[in-house]
């Protein structure tokens, strides 16, 4: 037996994972109205469905570009040279954008980390 401090009784909690079971499976709200969905969103949350981030682009910080990087490379690619490291985001299928702007880096020039290859990407005339 639990003795915890619970606020909700078993029948409430099975009910409001009935509630939210078409949420969970399809990934975006099922009710047609906002004030319907069991959990709204908040003005504060983070955008998450704003599309590739792009190298240069409005959305392009150093942090932004290296989260997308690390999302698409390991450690085992590094070091590397840009043409090396663009194959590698092409075969993790890597947005496009983000490809060809590894692609345009110079040839000559390897990389030992995500943090090196971001920083030549946003580095301003990159």
């Amino acid at each position: 037996m639990q003795r915890g401090s619970d606020r909700l009784s078993v029948h409430r909690d099975d009910e409001m994972k009935h509630e939210l079971q078409g949420l969970l499976r399809s990934g975006h709200p099922t009710r047609s109205e906002e004030w319907h969905d069991p959990e709204p969103t908040a003005d504060d949350d983070p955008e998450i469905a704003g599309g590739p981030v792009a190298p240069g682009g409005s959305r392009a910080s150093l942090g932004v570009v290296r989260m997308e990087l690390a999302r698409h490379l390991n450690r085992s690619a590094f070091p590397a040279s840009a043409h090396h490291l663009a194959g590698t985001l092409r075969r993790a299928y890597a947005p496009d954008t983000l490809v060809d702007a590894v692609a345009r880096l110079p040839h000559k020039e390897h990389y030992a980390t995500v943090q090196e290859l971001a920083q030549a990407l946003t580095r301003p005339g990159a």
